[in-house]
């Protein structure tokens, strides 16, 4: 809400070719309590003044000879570029007034003067106008902070990756179809992936044996869309060898609670495993 010590407070421009009219203009407004009042009697010079002060109410007399107040709005125009004009219109010509509405007023006051319709229609356009600056301000503010937070977010999402990099082997991203949309490490040699994304039986085409209960219970897993940790499964290797793989999964879904896919992360744990582990199945 606008209090009434910013609304006296508010920048306030008098236009009129008429000195007489400037002085009683300032004196009402004086005596209303507003304490920045500026004036001048030569239209040619309202826009400028209006570039460097940005005023919130311009009271502007349309009958000015060389350049009218139509003209003036003409020229705010270049200035206001979000298109609002704080101009309340000065008229003794009644016609002159939906013209000057259409031009871009927001406002006009009548000669001659009513003093207390004058205060009013001021008070009330300075509200409005003070509300306008304070919401585009708001959202400025409100757009920054989503500038600010977003950029903290794609920094946490950098920092949070990398850790997981430095913690295992690789990380991996899957669809909703189940193919992988990243990786970051090893996963194609690890898992025996296809180009296409798919898990496969490569490895055993090189000679290397999965172990098929173990991928069939991995492969239940990311069926069911369900979150494992630290799963470990195992492949012989054509020297007889065996390596250990450990992986864990998380499901991920949008707003609306639509499955996208899976995160996980891997690691090579052959080193660590002991040697009379055959595997988690065999528990």
């Amino acid at each position: 809400m606008i209090n009434e010590h910013e609304i006296l407070n508010a920048s306030i421009l008098i236009v009129d070719d008429q000195e007489a009219n400037v002085l009683l203009l300032s004196e009402l407004l004086r005596d209303a309590g507003y304490a920045c009042i500026t004036s001048t009697t030569d239209p040619y010079a309202v826009c400028e003044l209006h570039r460097k002060n940005r005023y919130d109410l311009i009271l502007l007399d349309l009958l000015m000879p060389g350049m009218d107040g139509f003209q003036v709005m003409a020229e705010l125009k270049t200035v206001e570029t979000d298109g609002y004009l704080p101009v309340l219109v000065i008229t003794a010509q009644p016609g002159h007034k939906l013209r000057a509405l259409a031009a871009g007023a927001k406002d006009f006051v009548a000669k001659p003067f009513d003093l207390v319709e004058v205060q009013t229609r001021i008070h009330n356009m300075l509200e409005v106008r003070l509300l306008y600056r304070k919401l585009e301000n708001y959202n400025q503010v409100l757009e920054q902070t989503v500038l600010e937070r977003t950029a903290e977010l794609r920094e946490s999402e950098a920092r949070f990756r990398r850790l997981t990099e430095l913690s295992s082997d690789w990380y991996w991203e899957q669809d909703e179809n189940g193919h992988f949309t990243k990786i970051s490490g090893p996963v194609l040699k690890m898992l025996g992936i296809q180009v296409d994304g798919a898990l496969s039986k490569t490895s055993e085409d090189q000679g290397a044996r999965w172990n098929e209960a173990e991928r069939e219970i991995l492969e239940a897993n990311l069926t069911a869309r369900r979150p494992f940790l630290d799963f470990v499964y195992s492949l012989t290797n054509p020297d007889g060898s065996r390596q250990y793989l450990m992986v864990s999964g998380e499901p991920m879904f949008d707003l609306s609670g639509r499955f996208t896919g899976y995160r996980g992360i891997g690691k090579d744990v052959t080193d660590t495993m002991n040697p009379t582990l055959e595997s988690p199945t065999d528990q």
